[in-house]
């Protein structure tokens, strides 16, 4: 069982920059498809993007596409979301998940993801 916990969130104005980090424990995430979600304020969870076990494939919502870069360093246990160019509407709590089956960066569902983090707040001012 990996254990999952976010940093890096934080208050920043439209245009800004954060670099989100997922450092995992328990166990290594080399063989776990990786991948970034986020809830904002009265809304459902949303896909934001995810990430193959070996880094090699990504996959984004079209609403991040271009503006956001998940990566991953399996040396470290750790995984990242590059967030830039934040809008208001990016506001949200961002969660880690990790998905124990086959390694694809196409996956989008909320149900196909296996282990959470507990989130780090996101607030974009304009």
């Amino acid at each position: 069982q990996v254990q999952l916990v976010e940093s890096g969130g934080g208050l920043v104005q439209a245009g800004g920059s954060l670099r989100l980090s997922c450092a995992a424990s328990g166990g290594t995430i080399r063989y776990l498809t990786m991948g970034w979600f986020r809830q904002a304020l009265g809304k459902e969870r949303e896909f934001v993007a995810t990430i193959s076990w070996g880094g090699g494939s990504t996959y984004y919502a079209d609403s991040v596409k271009g503006r956001f870069t998940i990566s991953r360093d399996n040396a470290k246990n750790t995984v990242y979301l590059q967030v830039n160019s934040l809008r208001p509407e990016d506001t949200a709590v961002y969660y880690c998940a990790a998905d124990g089956g086959v390694s694809a960066a196409t996956r989008t569902r909320v149900g196909d993801f296996d282990y959470w983090g507990q989130g780090t707040q996101v607030t974009v001012s304009s």
